[in-house]
């Protein structure tokens, strides 16, 4: 299973000024595209049904994008472009190479809208995240889940907060629970067919060994669950850096053990990644590989 740790959490937080200042624009531009995301809704999606022209879909049938998924990037690449022109960007949407940039410079790894199919149907649970990265390590991040108008961040070093629509500010914290048999554990699954159906078997092998699995459809708030205990573990095959680059940091700076590709590596390498409460990581991971679900599952 492929090990990269995204932050090491000290026993007393403390950010550098420029994590924090990182992370205090990522909380900027996440928040203004939640708020246009927000808005947006009701106009395109009208009786039920999307106004014409509103959604397409990408590599298979089942994977939607949505005319707000490309306003919400441009949004953010905009303010990004007057904020900080020098630095590189990487979106869902509007493509670009985490790789390619020169040592110590920052990119912006963007999710304009993650979960897209729960923002198309109406579901609670979609956000928009936003990621510092600099030489392959998220810095700085921010989830903002755009139905409860509730963000999550962190910085590098400096632990990880929510804070709600009334202002109110929280510590985040991963679950103690220490007996895998007990926990809850969140996944999801892939678009295409041959990876969703694999994805299925170990799932079936996996159940039994847990509390209970729950598939909630935006991979960037199920990490944000684990930080705030509202999950114990989860893991994934196949996600972009987009998908995990902030989720994951804010769950390591919660206390939760973090593996996930390197960043430069795409969702079609279908490596797995596992963020867990420290207290069951070791024994779901070794369940993981007992099944076959630390392979790779390439589309």
């Amino acid at each position: 299973m492929p090990e990269h740790t995204v932050s090491e959490t000290p026993s007393a937080p403390t950010a550098s000024g420029d994590h924090e200042q990182l992370r205090l624009l990522a909380v900027e531009l996440a928040e203004a595209a939640a708020a246009h995301v927000r808005g947006r809704r009701p106009e395109v999606f009208l009786d039920g049904g999307p106004v014409a022209g509103a959604v397409a879909t990408k590599g298979d049938i089942t994977d939607p994008v949505t005319v707000v998924d490309t306003e919400s990037e441009q949004l953010i690449r905009g303010l990004l472009a007057s904020r900080r022109p020098a630095d590189a960007i990487l979106g869902e949407e509007g493509g670009g190479d985490v790789g390619a940039t020169a040592a110590g410079t920052v990119t912006w790894v963007l999710d304009p809208i993650d979960g897209t199919v729960n923002f198309l149907y109406g579901l609670p649970g979609y956000a928009v995240s936003v990621a510092a990265v600099r030489d392959g390590v998220p810095v700085a991040g921010a989830v903002a889940d755009v139905a409860a108008a509730t963000t999550y961040s962190a910085a590098a070093g400096g632990g990880a907060f929510a804070v709600t629509a009334d202002g109110t500010r929280a510590k985040l914290s991963c679950t103690r629970e220490d007996s895998l048999p007990v926990a809850l554990v969140g996944t999801g699954f892939a678009y295409g067919r041959g990876r969703r159906s694999r994805q299925v078997r170990l799932l079936t092998e996996i159940l039994p060994e847990v509390r209970d699995i729950r598939r909630l459809g935006a991979a960037a708030m199920d990490l944000c669950h684990v930080a705030s205990g509202r999950l114990d573990a989860y893991y994934e095959h196949g996600l972009n850096a987009w998908d995990w680059a902030a989720g994951a940091l804010i769950a390591a700076e919660a206390g939760a053990v973090v593996h996930v590709p390197d960043v430069t590596v795409g969702g079609a390498a279908g490596e797995l990644t596992v963020v867990a409460a420290p207290g069951i990581a070791e024994d779901l991971t070794a369940l993981l590989a007992r099944v076959g679900a630390t392979t790779s599952l390439p589309d």
